[in-house]
């Protein structure tokens, strides 16, 4: 199975980049589920979702936590790959 990875953009203004899938939940339940979720910070870089709470590279959300999503630039995606190899 291919995985899609995608830039989101959070209404708390962070922008991550994180291979996404929809998957069934109860209404109020969250409905995406994000594997290796990546910020993308200011500089350019990308530093690893939450790490300072978490080790898990697995995280639920709710879409309407979700602005829009989109493709991100090859050069964003490269840069994710060689870091979730």
């Amino acid at each position: 199975m291919e995985k899609i990875v995608k830039a989101l953009l959070l209404t708390n203004g962070q922008i991550l980049i994180t291979q996404i899938d929809e998957v069934g939940a109860d209404i109020g339940e969250p409905d995406c589920k994000m594997t290796n979720p990546f910020l993308l910070k200011d500089d350019g870089t990308l530093e690893p979702w939450l790490i300072s709470i978490s080790r898990q590279d697995i995280f639920m959300i709710s879409s309407d936590k979700i602005l829009t999503i989109t493709e991100p630039m090859p050069t964003l995606v490269e840069k994710y790959e060689d870091l979730t190899k």
